[in-house]
C-alpha cells in the first residue's frame, strides 16, 4: 500500500529541445573574443582577436555570436576613429587648434565608453549571456 503522505513518485526527466548547454570552454572563448580586443588594440588591431576566434571556434554558436559581435564593434570603432580623426584635423586647422578643446574630451569619452562596453560584454560572455554592443554597424553576420 502506498503512503499518501510520502514523497511523490519520481518522474523521469523529459529531454528538452533547444540549444545544447554551454560548456565552460564556450564561455571562455566567448570571453576571449572581447577581452582579446584590448590586447590587440595596443597594436591598432582590435579586430584581430575576434576575427581569429570567429574563424577557429565557429562550431559553437555562442562563441560565434560573441566573436561576430565583438568584431562588428571593433570595425565600427575603426570607422568612427578614422572619420573622427579626419574631422578633428579639419576642425583643428580651421580653428587654429581651438577646436581641439572640444575634440579631445570627446575622444576621451568615446575611449572610456568603448572600454566599459568591452568589460560589460566580457562579463556577459563569462555568465553565458548574449550581448549586443550599442552604436555598432553590423557588417559581419
Amino acid at each position: 500500500m502506498n503512503d499518501p503522505y510520502g514523497p511523490p513518485p519520481e518522474v523521469p526527466e523529459q529531454p528538452q529541445g533547444g540549444p545544447p548547454a554551454l560548456t565552460q570552454e564556450d564561455k571562455t572563448w566567448a570571453l576571449a573574443s572581447h577581452i582579446g580586443t584590448l590586447v590587440s588594440a595596443y597594436f591598432a588591431l582590435g579586430f584581430l582577436a575576434p576575427l581569429v576566434i570567429m574563424l577557429v571556434k565557429s562550431e559553437s554558436p555562442f562563441v560565434r555570436r560573441h566573436a561576430v559581435e565583438s568584431l562588428n564593434f571593433q570595425i565600427s570603432l575603426l570607422i568612427y576613429t578614422v572619420v573622427g580623426t579626419v574631422v578633428g584635423i579639419i576642425v583643428a586647422l580651421l580653428t587654429f587648434g581651438v577646436g581641439l578643446l572640444v575634440i579631445i574630451p570627446i575622444v576621451i569619452v568615446v575611449a572610456v565608453l568603448a572600454l566599459v562596453f568591452i568589460i560589460v560584454a566580457t562579463v556577459k560572455a563569462a555568465n553565458g549571456e548574449d550581448y549586443r554592443y550599442p552604436l555598432t554597424i553590423r557588417l559581419v553576420s
